[in-house]
């Protein structure tokens, strides 16, 4: 793989990556189906939980119980570093920056991650294989009841809970 094809490379997964991030927040769980190898793995790792799970359709059932009409987030990723190993592997770490609003439990989650990412290119595209991250901060606190919530996107693309 010469240079201007790993430059085309990481560019291709900073998009991938940055489809998951509006994905999860858009509750677009069809475009979690384009970006995600039918192995993947996640292990997120933070103050109050720890989830882990393997398999495409698992992982994105869960999710649309996470990211539902009741919930409201942000998340994005920044200061991508990213490896090319070969013409079908790579690795990427990124900085998360996010805010979760659990309308039922009334908590809004706020924090930061480094991701440690594993991906893998099949067919004519680059698949996120394995996502794991580490809080570096989180906070949980109440919803502070004088906020007054004109839109959020999960209310009207969320699963109804």
């Amino acid at each position: 793989m010469d240079n201007v094809d790993k430059l085309l490379a990481i560019e291709e997964i900073k998009t991938i990556k940055h489809k998951y991030f509006r994905a999860i927040d858009m509750a677009d769980f069809d475009l979690l189906e384009e970006i995600f190898d039918p192995d993947i793995q996640v292990d997120y790792r933070g103050g109050t939980y720890r989830w882990q799970e393997s398999g495409k359709d698992a992982i994105i059932n869960a999710l649309k119980y996470s990211f539902h009409n009741q919930a409201a987030a942000m998340h994005t990723g920044h200061h991508p570093e990213i490896t090319i190993h070969s013409n079908t592997k790579a690795s990427g770490k990124w900085y998360l920056h996010d805010i979760f609003y659990n309308f039922t439990e009334k908590v809004v989650t706020q924090g930061t991650a480094l991701y440690e990412d594993e991906y893998i290119f099949y067919g004519n595209s680059w698949k996120i294989l394995k996502s794991q991250y580490d809080r570096i901060v989180e906070s949980v606190s109440p919803i502070d009841e004088n906020i007054k919530f004109t839109k959020y996107m999960l209310k009207d693309k969320g699963k109804k809970l």
